[in-house]
């Protein structure tokens, strides 16, 4: 039996399919996976996402300790509250994990990582923390729940009640407020929609869902928000790219801050090598254009009669109504492809996601 978050009891009595996700118990879906993403496209959905680790960072030097940690340059952090999306590199300039990011103030800021990196995240962050006498410490009396859709803000700020709401409804995309009261309100997500990701003390956890509920915001599991993020063009870990793969050829190199040019970050050197003899792979979407198929990952890409790279993301996307993927391909891979699917080469479109955005598609005919 996997580790359960404090919803897990909830989860059951709303009849979620459950699985083990990195360790974890959690939610597939309720009944429709189908459903439960046009729900989130449409109107509003909330997402137990308590098996992510928040992790507050404190200390005089904790802006020269995240300068050298991350990819990204937290100097860009001037408000208080902004987040920044960063890739946390090994020397290699390989993908330990990708996270966000949340300036509180001079001496404190918030990091959200992935669930199943956790314990090498942690590791990885206190020895450097270290030589900088920076504090980590592991939330981990905190649950999450995020709410996405072109309605969720509404139904949330209803849900959390006025004074919260109030200072919620404030809230600039990519920011975050935490209250007097231990909660923290992020206007972040991982599905292309607008909404909040609310962190929250564990005992709290159960009637914030069941207020969210009679807002009628509808549960939504995994599987869903598999799709949801697979549209808006967001990658998975594990899946697009890992320790062997560094952001030049994840699609990610727009997270990488090179200037100025003496940050050291951890990496840096790997990355500056790599770009001056050239990325030989990239991470591109896929639209399928021929029919009978649906993309899954690993599935191989073939361009000129080639193997190109294969399918890292791959699942029908009922945004658009036909498959979508993410792939690494060969840098030279142009404008069309095929991918082998059970054996069938079907053709398909190599474009650069999203696929949809805020409840439509963005693809062009």
């Amino acid at each position: 039996m996997g580790k359960h978050t404090p919803l897990y009891d909830v989860h059951v009595a709303q009849g979620a399919k459950m699985v083990d996700f990195g360790g974890w118990d959690m939610p597939i879906n309720y009944g429709s996976q189908l459903n439960e993403h046009h729900q989130v496209r449409n109107d509003a959905g909330m997402f137990d996402v308590s098996h992510m680790t928040i992790v507050d960072l404190n200390g005089e030097r904790v802006r020269e300790f995240l300068k050298n940690l991350l990819a990204n340059n937290v100097d860009r952090l001037k408000e208080s509250g902004k987040a920044l999306y960063t890739c946390m590199l090994n020397e290699k300039g390989g993908v330990i994990d990708d996270l966000i990011v949340y300036y509180i103030d001079d001496q404190f800021y918030r990091m959200v990582v992935n669930a199943s990196t956790r314990e090498k995240d942690l590791a990885w962050i206190r020895e450097h923390a270290a030589d900088f006498s920076v504090a980590v410490s592991e939330r981990d009396e905190l649950a999450m729940i995020a709410v996405q859709g072109p309605n969720a803000r509404d139904k949330a700020h209803r849900a959390l009640g006025d004074l919260v709401a109030t200072q919620a409804n404030q809230l600039k995309p990519f920011f975050i407020k935490l209250m007097d009261n231990n909660i923290a309100i992020a206007r972040t997500g991982y599905t292309g929609e607008d909404g909040y990701e609310i962190m929250l003390p564990i005992a709290e956890a159960s009637s914030l869902w069941m207020k969210l509920a009679e807002q009628e915001v509808q549960p939504i599991g995994l599987g869903a928000r598999d799709t949801l993020r697979l549209e808006a063009g967001m990658n998975l870990y594990g899946s697009d790219m890992d320790e062997t793969t560094t952001p030049l050829e994840s699609g990610l190199s727009w997270t990488v801050a090179w200037q100025p040019e003496d940050r050291d970050f951890i990496g840096r050197k790997a990355l500056e090598a790599q770009k001056a003899q050239g990325v030989s792979r990239k991470l591109v979407g896929l639209l399928l254009e021929d029919k009978g198929g649906v993309f899954r990952n690993h599935q191989k890409v073939i361009a000129d009669g080639l193997e190109a790279g294969e399918i890292t993301s791959g699942s029908f996307g009922p945004t658009l109504g036909t498959s979508v993927a993410l792939a690494r391909v060969a840098a030279t891979t142009g404008e069309q492809c095929k991918v082998d699917v059970r054996g069938k080469q079907l053709s398909a479109r190599v474009l650069k996601p999203p696929f949809a955005r805020n409840g439509k598609s963005v693809v062009s005919d």
